[in-house]
């Protein structure tokens, strides 16, 4: 089985904030809510959601413009653990062809120095 490897990864453009979702009718593109991210689970989920006036915004990291097969293991791990190791928060879901990582919007330059060391490519 394939594994990870560095990654090309590109900053997406915009703030985003997390909410706890309870009720998915909530989140209808109706209602004017656009969602980078829904994530439902036993707990009612959250949504990923773009606010440029956020102070305490997010900012998020996709790599699935090099799309990878969903079997390749190690891939969000490769973009995490350095992230972690440098005591960075982060907040992670994923789609068919891709992964977003998102890191306070304060702490970008960091998240992107200590990507690169880890010896991905980081479009900003």
């Amino acid at each position: 089985m394939p594994t990870a490897r560095t990654q090309n990864l590109r900053v997406l453009e915009g703030r985003f904030v997390l909410e706890r979702v309870s009720d998915i009718r909530k989140t209808a593109p109706e209602t004017g809510l656009l969602a980078l991210a829904l994530v439902l689970g036993p707990d009612g989920g959250a949504a990923m959601r773009r606010d440029d006036t956020a102070e305490d915004g997010w900012t998020a990291l996709w790599n699935g413009d090099d799309a990878h097969d969903p079997e390749v293991t190690g891939m969000l791990s490769a973009i995490v653990a350095p992230l972690a190791a440098s005591e960075l928060p982060v907040w992670t879901a994923a789609s068919y062809d891709g992964d977003l990582v998102l890191v306070p919007a304060r702490r970008l330059e960091e998240a992107v120095g200590v990507l690169r060391r880890a010896g991905h490519q980081v479009a900003v």
